[in-house]
């Protein structure tokens, strides 16, 4: 690691079969605490290429716990995160409106580590339990429409790199490769990024391969459709720059998506607007994204009649009945 690290502080790069290489040695605990968090630091302080990605993500691949789904033609919303926005759980909310109006999810997740509630700590609040048995989690998505695939239980090599991970507190090359090492392989895939760096070097990589993607950057930094700002789309033969009114919004202001100071005010505002409560700001924002993954999957034509479906699914409480079935409680017992 001392010669890797040395090359690395010179600015040199890792071709694909080193990144491959060192990450699995990181994931079996070869190396010492001091080490690997010298060798995350370093990625927030220089570019990543696409040869270290790409072998960075192959690693996390051969790792990982497999889910064979037998064919259910599932998709991921999943972002990188590390954004700093502090947002409230959009791509999670939109997750269940999405399998709500009839496309399977397969929902890749976990704690958060540079926010105060990620997808994981959102449904374990809600009293959800993790599992990564695969009768389970089929039963799961056959009834309804989405399951969750929590992280650490199908990446358990990386039970030495979470602690570094938890007491760095930043965004590191973790956060990039999440939605890429999805244990289901879906086929059909929205993924956030926080840079359009990031966006371009995910646009190669997906092209490589026979994805059904949208990649998703707002150009003042979420890893999501925001609406305060315009939002750039790349994917299967589709590059677009669209503003908050070609979404069907008026701009939107930064404050209105704040999440919550703790889990609790996260859970509190998630069901608020899962209820039919929440802010038109807070709406809107799942309306386009819940409707661009919509229209990503196929189900409908054009982005216009996507973001409709998605409104029709949120406001008829059809997305709470789907959330309602997967945490298996009724209305009146889910508590915040």
């Amino acid at each position: 690691m001392k010669e890797t690290l040395n090359d690395l502080f010179e600015y040199k790069s890792l071709d694909r079969a080193r990144a491959k290489e060192i990450l699995t040695n990181l994931a079996q605990g070869k190396y010492n605490i001091s080490e690997m968090a010298a060798f995350m630091t370093v990625f927030l302080m220089r570019s990543i290429t696409v040869e270290e990605l790409t072998g960075f993500r192959d690693a996390m691949l051969d790792l990982c716990i497999r889910l064979d789904l037998e064919g259910i033609d599932a998709m991921d919303l999943c972002g990188t995160g590390g954004d700093g926005k502090d947002t409230f759980n959009i791509s999670t909310l939109s997750s269940f409106v999405v399998a709500a109006a009839g496309q399977p999810v397969a929902k890749h997740g976990n704690n958060g580590v540079s926010s105060i509630c990620g997808s994981s700590n959102l449904l374990s609040h809600f009293g959800y339990e993790f599992k990564n048995d695969k009768d389970s989690l089929l039963r799961e998505i056959e009834n309804c429409g989405i399951c969750f695939l929590h992280a650490p239980l199908f990446h358990p090599a990386m039970k030495n790199v979470a602690p570094v991970r938890k007491d760095l507190g930043v965004k590191t090359f973790f956060n990039m490769l999440g939605p890429m090492v999805n244990p289901a392989f879906v086929k059909k895939q929205i993924v956030g990024v926080f840079n359009l760096e990031l966006a371009r070097l995910y646009n190669y990589l997906y092209q490589q391969g026979e994805t059904r993607y949208i990649i998703i950057h707002s150009l003042d930094g979420y890893d999501e459709i925001s609406l305060t700002s315009q939002v750039k789309m790349l994917g299967n033969d589709l590059d677009l720059l669209l503003k908050p009114e070609d979404l069907g919004s008026a701009p939107l202001n930064n404050e209105e998506l704040k999440g919550g100071k703790s889990i609790e005010d996260s859970a509190r505002i998630f069901l608020n607007i899962l209820e039919g409560n929440g802010t038109n700001a807070q709406k809107q924002v799942v309306y386009a994204n819940a409707g661009v993954a919509l229209f990503c999957a196929g189900k409908t034509g054009n982005i216009e009649d996507a973001i409709d479906l998605a409104k029709e699914t949120l406001d008829s409480g059809k997305a709470l009945g789907t959330f309602k079935k997967f945490i298996d409680k009724p209305a009146t017992t889910i508590s915040i």
